[in-house]
């Protein structure tokens, strides 16, 4: 019972919670924008004016499936890649002390 509940928590708050999230940018995005202004061209957003992040290069991880907080770059896909990004740790993290649980337990028969 208690997988169950801590399952429907994990889901509420990683796919519901995530669309209460602001979509302004952190103060690390807004303090490297001051002294620019986003403008919007036919290739899309490009800064105007003379800040930090005008030297920003794209991350190396841009491409992947859940960059930007959503899956594939698309819209409103937030909650789900919060789900997938919630599963997948859980995963991770289950299998790492699976193994250090029966690594313990090995040393212990030994001694």
């Amino acid at each position: 019972m208690f997988w169950i509940g801590f399952a429907a928590i994990i889901l509420m708050v990683a796919g519901g919670v995530s669309y209460l999230a602001s979509a302004s940018p952190d103060g690390l995005d807004s303090a490297t924008l001051q002294g620019c202004q986003i403008v919007e061209t036919d290739r899309g957003e490009e800064l105007v004016g003379e800040c930090i992040a005008q030297h920003a290069t794209e991350h190396v991880m841009a491409g992947s499936p859940l960059a930007d907080y959503s899956i594939g770059g698309r819209e409103g896909t937030g909650g789900l890649a919060g789900i997938v990004g919630a599963l997948v740790t859980v995963v991770v993290a289950g299998g790492a002390f699976w193994v250090i649980a029966r690594r313990n337990s090995a040393r212990h028969v030994d001694n």
